[in-house]
Order: C-alpha cells, then structure tokens, then sequence
C-alpha cells in the first residue's frame, strides 16, 4: 500500500472522507460522540509490519473491517521473515520479541505496539468509536470479558498448539511422529473446545448467538488453515465449520486475508 499514485490517494482520502462523514452521523443519531481520531479528516494512516501469517492476518483483517466502517488508512510494510528481516536491529527496535505483526501509530506519536492480541485491543480502544467490534468494559463488562476470555483462549492455545503441529507436519528436520501426534490431537481437542462454545452460537463472545467481535478475528485465520496442518476437513466439528465459512464470507476478511 505504500507508493501509491496521486489518483489512487486521492480517490483513497475522498472514500475516507465519505465513511468518515456516515461515521459520524450514525455516532450522533446513537448519542455517542461522533468525533475519534478514526474519523477525523486529519487522521494518518496507520503502518502495519506484517506478512501472510494466521498472526498477520488477525490485524489486517480488523483494519480492513476499520476501514469498511470508518475510512481508516493504513499502509502495509512487508516482513519477509523467511529473510529474516524480523531479527534486524531497526525491527527489534519495534519489537524486541523480533516477531511481527508490529503495528505503529502514526496518529499517536508513532506508538508502537506489538503482539497481536494487544494490538487487537489497542485498535478497538482508540479506533472502534461505535463500539462495531469490540464489547465496552464499562457498560458491558459480562460481554467484555467474555470476549477477552476467547481472546486468551486463542492466543494461549489454538495459535501455539496448531503452530507446533504446523513446524513438525510441515517443517521438522526430522520426522518425530510423537510430536506430531501430540500437537495435532492438541489442536484437534481446541477445535472441540470451540465446537461446543459455538453450538447455538454465530460468533464467540457475546449474548444470545453472539456478536461478531476480535475475538473471532483472533481465532479465525488459525482455524480456516485446518488443511496446512494436516486437519483435511472440519465435518468433526460441524459448528465451527459454519461459523469459519461465515467468517471467511465477509468482505474486509476476504480482503484482509490477501495482505501484504
């Protein structure tokens, strides 16, 4: 997204202005504060370090979703990490965990924050003004933490379990059929877990079937890539397999999962 023409710009910051404008509206007519830093004309874009990982993806999936509803910008700065671009010394400056994404605010004095659950939760507290995608902890602190429960679920469980079975399925030096058999009934046995939480249920978090919320960001581009690791279909798990094929069918997933 960086070098773009003066067209593509300009065409960029009229649609910003367009959904920042609607933004505002819905935010009155809701009696909620119409004016963020999400909204406003002077806003800059956001820069994201990432590359086409389940963990980079979680991000650009929800500044796609931004920027469906509010005309956030942002700019993409690919990671090649198979280079090894992470571990250089301008990157750990960023992170010193030397693992992306990494995203930085330029809006904020060019903060910069890295692991994508906090970044999840960094997005939805300064960006997410009407509340589209992330529960209020003030005025809905049941649904809140809920959502922070499926958050840490994710972030504890499925992305280090399928990750493990993804290194030794796919990238050990040595086949090691224990740990590739422990880590695959592991994740197997998350995906359980997540069945049973969505039976009834369209999203994680939530009242009634729930609402659609970075909970489900943080989870889905794990479990939508079932096949990498070995898992060929989710007919096991019938509920999650409806819940992934609703996820995948939204536009700014469809879109965030293409970045960089």
């Amino acid at each position: 997204m960086l070098g773009l023409s003066t067209r593509q710009y300009t065409s960029r910051l009229v649609a910003g202005q367009l959904a920042a404008s609607c933004v505002q509206c819905r935010a009155s007519a809701a009696g909620v504060s119409g004016y963020s830093t999400a909204t406003s004309p002077s806003r800059k874009p956001l820069l994201l370090y990432t590359w086409g990982t389940p963990n980079g993806h979680k991000v650009s999936i929800f500044l796609e979703e931004l920027k469906e509803v509010y005309g956030l910008p942002y700019d993409v700065h690919p990671i090649d990490i198979s280079a090894g671009t992470q571990k250089e010394a301008w990157f750990l400056r960023l992170n010193p965990n030397g693992r992306i994404p990494v995203l930085v605010d330029r809006n904020r004095g060019d903060f910069a924050v890295f692991e994508t659950g906090a970044i999840l939760l960094y997005l939805a507290q300064h960006y997410d003004t009407l509340r589209r995608f992330a529960f209020d902890p003030q005025t809905r602190p049941d649904a809140y933490s809920e959502m922070l429960q499926w958050i840490f679920f994710t972030h504890g469980g499925i992305g280090p379990m399928q990750g493990q079975a993804n290194h030794f399925v796919k990238f050990a030096p040595e086949d090691i059929p224990y740990a590739k058999k422990r880590y695959l009934d592991e994740t197997k046995r998350l995906y359980g877990v997540l069945d049973m939480r969505l039976k009834g249920r369209d999203w994680l978090a939530g009242p009634d079937k729930g609402m659609y919320t970075i909970a489900d960001m943080n989870a889905l581009p794990w479990v939508s890539r079932h096949g990498f690791t070995g898992i060929e279909t989710l007919n096991a798990w019938p509920n999650v397999k409806a819940w992934v094929e609703q996820g995948l069918a939204r536009p700014a997933v469809k879109a965030g999962m293409q970045v960089p």
